[in-house]
């Protein structure tokens, strides 16, 4: 019960993030570093619609397809690693974008970050694979 309210609380916010791309699009250009549109050959407002519909994508699965629990937790906490070096340079630039308007806001939402991923992971049931001991392998 619990994960289910983790999992559903995590669609929502993920969806609302998602919605918020398109609607501030400006205030989310700010987080992507120069050197993601060369690596991508998008410009920001591309990067920033991309990762919203992403975060869409993700809410959706997350609520849809019960099937594809784990793996869209896997996914969901994949994006969360992938999106960090856009809140590092944030930082780095002290930079305000919707709700991190302070130095202090900007560094603790790196390490929110983590608790961002353990969370897609816990909520879907999702978890590392674990070695396996001598007796299985025997």
């Amino acid at each position: 019960m619990i994960r289910a309210v983790a999992r559903w609380t995590l669609a929502i916010a993920l969806g609302a993030m998602g919605i918020a791309h398109f609607v501030a699009t400006r205030g989310f250009r700010i987080v992507v570093p120069d050197w993601a549109t060369r690596l991508t050959r998008l410009d920001k407002d591309a990067i920033v619609i991309a990762s919203g519909v992403v975060e869409l994508a993700l809410a959706a699965g997350l609520l849809a397809l019960p099937r594809e629990r784990r793996r869209i937790g896997c996914a969901t906490a994949a994006f969360f690693v992938a999106v960090f070096p856009g809140n590092v340079h944030q930082w780095r630039t002290g930079r305000s974008a919707p709700g991190l308007d302070t130095d202090t806001k900007r560094l603790g939402r790196l390490f929110l970050q983590p608790v961002f991923v353990l969370w897609a992971l816990w909520s879907t049931g999702s978890r590392a694979p674990r070695p396996r001991s001598r007796r299985a392998i025997r």
